[in-house]
């Protein structure tokens, strides 16, 4: 499965558009990660209880927008679009959404 950020794969001609196809991820973060996370930050470097949970989240997005697209018969997905956002009680969760167009080449 092709995906891509351009509304148009270079040499590949689009025959036939079947939709917009999404993926969504939310995932809370533990109180050890933020904990972890809280003495990282007081003492510098990078969070990588963070960055390793965000990593999964947008993988698990991209995969859910593949099967979307996979059970529509397509081969790609283009103009697709990222988006995170910090939703629950003080932030306490993460919303990874990924959405683009399913097309047959």
């Amino acid at each position: 499965m092709i995906i891509s950020t351009t509304p148009t794969l270079e040499g590949r001609p689009i025959r036939e558009y079947l939709g917009i196809v999404t993926g969504e991820v939310i995932v809370g973060a533990n109180i050890f990660k933020d904990l972890f996370a809280g003495i990282r930050d007081i003492v510098g470097g990078r969070a990588g209880a963070y960055e390793g949970a965000l990593r999964d989240a947008r993988r698990q997005a991209y995969d859910e927008l593949a099967y979307e697209a996979e059970r529509l018969g397509a081969d790609a997905v283009v103009g697709v679009d990222l988006d995170y956002e910090v939703v629950g009680t003080n932030g306490s969760m993460l919303m990874v959404s990924i959405s683009g167009t399913a097309v047959r080449l």
